[in-house]
């Protein structure tokens, strides 16, 4: 099998901690569930169909109540598609401005409210992937109160860039649009929200409503981004510039270090149930060594990713990877 197959080579030749994710439906087309125990018995440690949310609420029903059973989580990408559908950015007055059609709140927050729901009814684990708006913070904030098995994720460009990045940098209505405007490397599903948004996201990690940081990192390479914003593919290249631009927090005092290690490393690992994300005596020696006050300006060109499309291209960051080690041998 292909989850037989991806944990071998990784035996064999990963650098990295590689934990497989089964699709939730076959073919990640939404209309059939995929054989759900035997990926858990192959060493799958979740079910999601990725960037294709399940649209129909009773494939949905099916696969938390499997999930329960099965004791791990559905990963979703909340979107109702009938609402988002040919949408290239958030809905506002930015997406007005550039005559973009815009994505609203609610063709995310639609779907959250309907799968923490089925969630309640199921007894199953709703983990709903990259949040990015107040409505959807709300509703997990409350299922939690209710006792529901609703978790979540934010990435690092939802709690620090805002929608108007699309624009370049001119940030008033009125103000002529420079040459740096329909930013195709800022285009990214869920799109870049408004700066209250923005503020709710980086409240959701300070209040515990935000369980953990994931980076939804989403390599292009130009020829995907070189093209009309409504065409360009959408995805940030995150990996190289997560940690720095999550810094920024830190440095703001809006979380602590601490915090913010926490969000990235055992508590996800937590969340999966998993014992591994800590430094306890016995565990893997998975380590990231950082200095957290060297500044370094973004060059995409000097990253070790194939994928440059970020929008942070010449951004001043502080905080930056000095080594990493796994299971005990260096890697960079």
């Amino acid at each position: 099998s292909v989850v037989e197959y991806v944990l071998k080579k990784a035996k064999e030749t990963a650098q990295i901690r590689v934990l497989p994710i089964g699709c939730v439906t076959v073919g990640r087309k939404g209309k059939q569930l995929s054989e759900m125990s035997e990926l858990a018995e192959l060493g799958v440690i979740g079910f999601s169909d990725d960037g294709d949310p399940i649209e129909d609420s009773n494939i949905m029903r099916q696969a938390l109540s499997y999930s329960a059973g099965l004791k791990l989580p559905i990963i979703n990408h909340c979107e109702v598609p009938t609402l988002a559908h040919g949408a290239s950015m958030n809905e506002g007055w930015v997406s007005n401005r550039l005559g973009l059609k815009g994505m609203p709140n609610s063709a995310e927050e639609i779907m959250v409210a309907r799968d923490l729901s089925l969630a309640e009814l199921t007894g199953g684990h709703i983990h709903i992937a990259h949040v990015s708006t107040m409505g959807t913070l709300n509703l997990i904030k409350a299922a939690k109160a209710r006792g529901i098995r609703g978790t979540c994720e934010v990435t690092p460009h939802h709690l620090t860039l805002s929608e108007t990045l699309v624009m370049g940098p001119t940030e008033d209505s009125f103000v002529p649009l420079s040459r740096d405007a329909y930013n195709t490397n800022a285009k990214v599903n869920p799109p870049l929200r408004n700066q209250s948004d923005v503020r709710s996201m980086v409240e959701g990690l300070q209040n515990g409503t935000i369980d953990v940081i994931a980076t939804d990192h989403a390599p292009h390479n130009q020829v995907d981004k070189t093209t009309t914003f409504q065409d360009a593919a959408f995805g940030i290249s995150v990996l190289e510039t997560g940690f720095g631009s999550l810094m920024t927090l830190v440095d703001n005092g809006h979380i602590d270090v601490n915090t913010l290690i926490k969000k990235l490393t055992a508590d996800p690992a937590k969340l999966l149930g998993m014992d591994i994300g800590s430094l306890k005596k016995g565990n893997s020696a998975d380590i990231t060594v950082f200095d957290p006050s060297e500044t370094w300006i973004v060059n995409p060109q000097t990253f070790l990713s194939k994928g440059k499309n970020t929008p942070l291209e010449g951004t001043l960051l502080k905080g930056k990877i000095k080594a990493t080690f796994f299971k005990g041998r260096k890697i960079y």
